[in-house]
């Protein structure tokens, strides 16, 4: 492998120096420490390690530091719920303490190394941990907990004392939930629901709380964690090892900050491949959002737009509020796979059908139109009158003999139909219980999701309290808006899973050859000319136009002939960034004369505005197509990110592009191009061809390789424009941009 004479690290050196723990802690893959195989052409892990919690959640043994039993202290409220917690879950709990003898009747030992056996795990009721983690690797002690605040969410100095928390917990050898966390892990759950169980990740402890009071609504909760601060243990080791549960259906997260945006994707991608939905409520959307939630767990919360494409390319299910959360995640837990995509509106009211079926289109929810003899079928009990094509109406009357359940019994029977929605708008006894009753009885004898909207703002009927959250059945939601949000959410998921591939599988290992090229091109800290950056597009095979670097205006004549006319000139200098606006691009030159005027103007106005130039570039001039953007961004979270979008002046105009973090496959690349609102422009309008997009894939493609090889050695990457071709005739990179770190 070839090294920078620039000085830039080498992909091989980068991933010895990850390897070597030279810069970071040496990463773990499957319990073990990661080797080459194991690490991307960057030295980045492509796996998730899953850390082994059960004897965090489940430990047989635990030591309480600064245990208490004094009246009016704090750590004795808190010494009194562990003690319950530890008797629930069959642990022996050890109080420690260096003046009490006992606490709670429990004998207490002075410190952890008189404790009477080794322990799982440590809480530790102090106010400064840190002196305390050094004898708790002494004690050999798997676990530790630590409550107290004061660190990376009050500022740079609780930051830094943080980081020293973190390193003295890195050399212990242990895994600490905390700092700045709270008791939420050792919540009672109850132990008389069955079915599939959701598992709640959170930063804030009161964000959790309505997740957990959904076990009241019949819904299984399994685990809690905390995360607080997160010096150690993060959401991803968390998701990780829940992916792992099998009584685990569903992972609800409220997320403020990501510690590691790779570890997130990695704990993701192990989630998506044994199908378990996460869904997250991932606050920063706003300036003050991400603000506010730095202040409180002392994260990045990274540049929104590239937070929500991660989600969304791992297929995390993002939600906006604390009632989506706890209404996606509980349907997502319970409900198999759906068994056809089609969605059903069944109502007594025609307008509460037409109402819901406006939002659910409107939300992307397929509501395709009953077949002729399932309408004729259905008409047997619902007058010929009434609409039954989807929405289906009933009228009323029926839903309160034997009608009502054959027409349930009929929808659901449709091999089109996968979901049948219900939305009973307000309680009508004894009609409305006795509909309440049959969708129960159908969703039970029934693979197929039933849904039931109950308006109601009481929510003390029978019919709701009773009937429907006393099946396990039945989703049952409040509102339209929660229910379609669930109902879209589990279709998505599921034709995610469905197709899913991890792209970290595919991710190269080894550089490629393009990489050695490209070694003596880079300048760290500086920007490359056009030239230069051009160079570097061409070594990872992106077409360029036929051009020319020359250095005097015979050259330049000589030039032209070359490339053929009509011909293009710009300056071509490191410190240019906004040519067009210097006036240092010429178009369209037809004749030697006008070659010789333009290399003499554009090196006058280089001159005049003090730039200094490698020479003067004459291109060949490509018209015909549509312009485009694709380029690599730095992401403090994520790092290299790959963005694609319309080019030109609109990128600036419209903002209208679409981003992923890398690494990434086709499929992916092509589902960019469907998220642009300009994509029509693509397939051709007013009369217009469609463009190659099958080599707008490929340069897209080619970047992500750069991004992946070059990603710590490049700041900004902007091919802009790319000229995408009619069908057929490929993508050409018309100007590029290249900063280098």
């Amino acid at each position: 492998m070839l090294g920078s004479t620039h000085g830039t690290l080498t992909t091989d050196s980068r991933r010895a120096r990850v390897i070597a723990c030279g810069e970071q802690p040496s990463p773990v893959v499957h319990g073990r420490p990661a080797d080459v195989d194991d690490l991307d052409v960057s030295g980045r892990p492509l796996y998730a390690d899953v850390p082994d919690l059960d004897r965090f959640f489940r430990p047989e043994s635990v030591a309480v530091v600064g245990a208490s039993d004094a009246d009016g202290r704090p750590n004795t409220g808190i010494t009194r719920q562990l003690i319950a917690w530890a008797e629930r879950v069959g642990a022996r709990l050890h109080p420690v303490h260096p003046t009490r003898q006992s606490v709670f009747g429990i004998p207490c030992s002075p410190s952890l190394a008189d404790l009477p056996e080794q322990v799982d795990l440590a809480v530790l009721l102090v106010g400064d941990p840190l002196p305390v983690i050094g004898e708790l690797a002494e004690a050999k002690v798997k676990f530790a907990v630590a409550f107290a605040s004061g660190f990376a969410e009050t500022g740079a100095e609780g930051a830094a004392a943080q980081a020293h928390l973190a390193a003295a917990v890195r050399r212990a050898g242990l895994r600490l939930l905390g700092p700045n966390t709270n008791l939420n892990a050792f919540e009672k759950f109850r132990d008389d629901l069955d079915g599939p169980a959701i598992a709640l990740i959170t930063q804030s402890g009161h964000q959790g709380r309505p997740v957990f009071a959904m076990q009241e609504l019949g819904v299984r909760l399994s685990h809690w964690a905390p995360t607080g601060n997160e010096a150690d243990l993060e959401t991803a080791d968390f998701i990780s090892y829940f992916s792992e549960q099998p009584e685990i259906g569903a992972i609800a997260c409220y997320v403020e900050g990501l510690k590691d945006g790779r570890s997130f994707l990695l704990a993701a991608d192990r989630a998506a491949r044994r199908g378990v939905p996460v869904v997250a409520v991932k606050v920063g959307r706003t300036e003050t959002g991400a603000r506010t939630a730095a202040s409180h767990t002392g994260k990045l919360t990274g540049a929104d737009t590239v937070v929500d494409a991660a989600m969304r390319q791992y297929g995390v299910i993002r939600v906006d509020g604390l009632d989506e959360l706890q209404d996606t995640a509980a349907l997502l837990a319970r409900s198999r796979a759906p068994r056809a995509e089609g969605v059903v509106v069944y109502s007594i009211s025609g307008g509460t059908g037409a109402h819901f079926a406006d939002l659910a289109t409107a939300a992307g929810l397929p509501l395709p139109h009953l077949s002729a003899p399932k309408q004729a079928e259905l008409h047997q009990w619902i007058p010929e009158y009434l609409s039954v094509t989807n929405p289906v109406d009933n009228g009323g009357h029926p839903v309160g003999d034997w009608r009502g359940r054959k027409i349930i019994d009929a929808i659901l029977a449709d091999p089109e139909v996968g979901v049948l929605i219900c939305p009973i708008t307000g309680p009508f006894p004894p009609m409305s219980d006795k509909l309440a009753q049959d969708l129960v009885d159908a969703a039970e004898q029934s693979d197929k999701l039933v849904c039931v909207v109950w308006g109601s703002p009481v929510g003390t009927e029978a019919a709701y309290r009773e009937t429907l959250l006393g099946s396990s059945k039945v989703a049952t939601f409040r509102t339209f808006a929660n229910c379609i949000t669930a109902v879209r959410a589990y279709l998505d998921h599921h034709r995610f899973v469905a197709a899913y591939r991890s792209p970290f599988d595919e991710a190269p290992r080894t550089p490629s050859p393009s990489f050695r090229k490209t070694q003596a091109l880079m300048r760290p800290g500086q920007q490359l000319s056009e030239h230069a950056a051009k160079q570097l597009l061409r070594a990872y095979g992106i077409r360029v136009p036929r051009e020319q670097l020359v250095t005097s205006a015979a050259a330049a004549v000589r030039a032209a002939s070359l490339v053929g006319y009509p011909v293009v000139m710009k300056a071509s200098g490191a410190q240019i960034a906004h040519k067009t606006e210097l006036g240092l691009v010429k178009i369209g030159l037809t004749s030697a004369s006008q070659v010789r005027d333009a290399y003499r103007e554009l090196t006058d106005i280089a001159r005049y505005e003090g730039i200094s130039l490698d020479g003067v570039l004459v291109c060949q001039m490509v018209e015909r197509g549509v312009e485009m953007v694709v380029g690599v961004t730095h992401d403090q979270l994520f790092g290299p990110t790959v963005t694609v979008g319309l080019g030109g002046v609109l990128v600036e105009v419209l903002r209208d592009a679409a981003v992923r973090v890398p690494p990434f496959g086709e499929d992916q690349a092509r589902g960019m191009l469907g998220e642009l609102r300009g994509r029509a422009l693509l397939e051709g309008v007013r009369g217009g061809p469609p463009v190659d997009v099958d080599a707008l894939i490929e340069v897209v493609m080619r970047v992500q390789r750069m991004a992946l090889e070059l990603g710590d050695d490049i700041a900004e990457l902007d091919i802009n424009p790319l000229m995408v071709l009619p069908r057929g005739q490929g993508a050409v990179a018309l100007d590029a941009l290249v900063v280098c770190r």
